[in-house]
């Protein structure tokens, strides 16, 4: 007990895998496996304090094995607190909803197995709160007792699914991104993305007014509240009760079906405009306010909790803070520490070049190559305006047919016929309840119950026309979400891939400057640097501190900036090599060094 492994056995070929599980007690199981899940050393109960000296002698190194656990979110975050980061790990919990739902392992153990723990861990169905709250919250010392041999059996399981499935290359390279993902999604929470109240308090102030106790509205706010009181004569309405607001529209003699900004904009009344500017700055006050500044900034740092893949398609969730969300008024008080800089970059167009390499259509990858995408599409001469090609792409990947995208469809179709044929091709799947799969092997949900219980009345002899037109409707909703659901999901696989590389040549780049002498460690005291508001082991060097589907910063020193954009594109061109390979579509990014983030926007 307490024994510290001094090494991790290697092989000269496969995968070496270890083993992480939590026992009762506090303590660490460890097990050396090959890369079928053999037990190639002993395993070892460790304290938690050895188990941290185990990882830190292992990690750095050539040979570092991939960690494998139920949850990162669970173990990582100690490792962190004690300055350590590992290269690369196996998170069962993420992997099992990838493999269990996969069309590429249907017919594997894992996919056939009776529900289990594994799948009351996970919750692949929704992006809901509830569901996103299931994906953390599962505690692994309810399960202590077997917990070893389950987590074995499950590595097993898993390895086993993969092995036999038609591409095994593509299901390895999803779950290295998606466990990748949890590791950057750790140290991103744990290192913080750096945050300057006493600027946030400026901006809000601007945009609001000076600050009130809770539950006032500032002035700004209120100001605008007596606007709308007044244009609907109703001298007691809140603005903040949406039940008020309708009946006080309606009174108005406005035609609303619901008191949403998008339905307010086609209205014209004098009432419209104060009451949309009321509806965003409410927002901005209820979101990313003064009290969310006190709950979620500490020292510096906001802390965002993200959840990787906690929406169905792949793409990152979060559980409070809102870090997908942050508005632009506030952008402003996001700041590099002195000597400092933020790299951010995002990606053009992400999803139609997606689009382009999914279906292997060269013409629209011609469209984008070095060049905005719908500029080069109205430059091939299919629609006139940059505006125009947006809607139409949108339209074809959210299934838009009627307006202004219906009728550049047409268009779109015949210029790109092999881009809008896949749309196609997943919407129709979507509409007879089949699932469709993304570039590396996350494949959609199948409709619930209700669903097919709804295309069955349908077709009895004695169905409605209601029941008609509901079948219908339901099926076309299923429709639109598997035309999207490919794309958003390749997007989102592409950006796992993407970030995994920037982690990883970010982690070369702080090795190379972590040498002795005056480049080195000396060489960073030296010259001041040093994150006053970071910890270890970010304290010194660049590293991942945001994301949003498409986008990225980077906290790093000044004197690293240029390399660090210069890795933030290579690792573009790489992704796009992982999922697609030779194939000629450019991934663009806008790429931008700067003091705040408001300065890239």
């Amino acid at each position: 007990m307490g024994a510290v492994l001094c090494h991790v056995s290697t092989r000269q070929n496969g995968r070496v895998y270890v083993l992480v599980r939590q026992a009762s007690g506090g303590e660490f199981l460890v097990d050396t496996l090959d890369d079928a899940g053999t037990p190639i050393e002993a395993a070892r109960s460790l304290t938690p304090v050895a188990f941290s000296s185990f990882v830190s002698s292992v990690e750095p190194g050539t040979t570092a094995p991939r960690w494998v656990w139920d949850n990162t979110a669970h173990i990582y975050p100690a490792l962190l607190a004690g300055g350590i980061r590992v290269q690369r790990c196996h998170d069962l919990r993420l992997c099992h909803v990838i493999l269990k739902n996969s069309a590429l392992t249907s017919t594997s153990d894992l996919a056939l197995a009776a529900p289990g723990r594994w799948d009351l861990a996970s919750s692949p169905a929704s992006d809901q709160a509830e569901a996103r709250a299931t994906l953390f919250d599962f505690d692994v010392t309810s399960v202590a007792d077997g917990a070893d041999e389950s987590s074995l059996r499950e590595l097993r399981r898993q390895l086993d699914a993969v092995a036999g499935a038609a591409e095994p290359g593509r299901l390895r390279l999803l779950l290295a991104a998606e466990s990748a993902g949890a590791l950057i999604a750790a140290e991103m929470r744990y290192a913080g993305l750096p945050w300057r109240t006493d600027v946030h308090d400026l901006l809000l102030t601007r945009e609001l007014g000076a600050r009130v106790a809770p539950g006032a509205r500032p002035g700004r706010l209120e100001r605008l509240a007596q606007r709308i009181r007044s244009e609907l004569d109703d001298a007691a309405l809140n603005p903040d009760s949406p039940q008020e607001l309708f009946r006080a529209l309606q009174r108005a003699g406005l035609a609303v079906t619901s008191t949403r900004g998008w339905e307010l904009k086609k209205l014209q009344h004098p009432v419209i405009e104060p009451l949309l500017q009321y509806k965003k700055l409410s927002r901005l006050l209820s979101a990313n306010g003064w009290t969310w500044m006190e709950s979620w900034v500490v020292d510096g740092r906001f802390h965002p909790d993200y959840v990787p893949g906690g929406v169905v398609t792949g793409r990152w969730a979060t559980r409070g803070g809102g870090a997908l969300q942050l508005p632009k008024q506030i952008r402003g008080a996001v700041v590099a520490d002195d000597g400092w800089k933020l790299v951010v970059a995002d990606a053009a167009q992400l999803e139609p070049r997606i689009l382009a390499a999914l279906a292997q259509d060269t013409s629209m990858a011609r469209a984008g190559r070095g060049t905005d995408l719908y500029a080069g599409i109205v430059s091939s001469g299919v629609v006139e305006t940059r505006d125009h090609a947006k809607v139409a792409m949108l339209g074809a990947m959210y299934g838009a047919t009627t307006g202004e995208s219906g009728r550049l469809m047409p268009r779109l179709a015949r210029a790109y016929p092999l881009a809008i044929a896949l749309t196609e091709s997943a919407a129709r799947a979507g509409e007879r309840g089949e699932v469709v799969t993304t570039r590396l092997g996350r494949s959609s949900p199948i409709p619930g119950p209700g669903w097919h219980e709804s295309q069955a009345q349908a077709y009895d002899p004695a169905a409605t026309a209601t029941d008609e037109r509901r079948a219908r409707s339901q099926a076309r909703d299923w429709g639109r979400f598997t035309r999207n659901f490919i794309v958003q999901g390749s997007a989102a696989e592409w950006a796992l891939c993407w970030m995994a590389e920037i982690r990883r040549e970010l982690t070369a780049l702080t090795r190379a400057d972590a040498a002795p002498g005056p480049a080195g460690e000396s060489g960073r005291r030296a010259a001041g640097f040093g994150s006053p508001g970071a910890r270890a082991p970010f304290d010194s060097s660049p590293h991942l501190v945001f994301f949003l589907h498409d986008e990225v910063i980077v906290h790093t020193p000044a004197v690293h900036a240029d390399a660090v954009a210069r890795i933030i594109t290579s690792a573009a061109e790489t992704a796009g090599r992982l999922l697609f390979g030779d194939f000629p579509v450019d991934f663009m990014l806008t790429v931008a060094i700067v003091d705040n983030y408001a300065q890239a926007k």
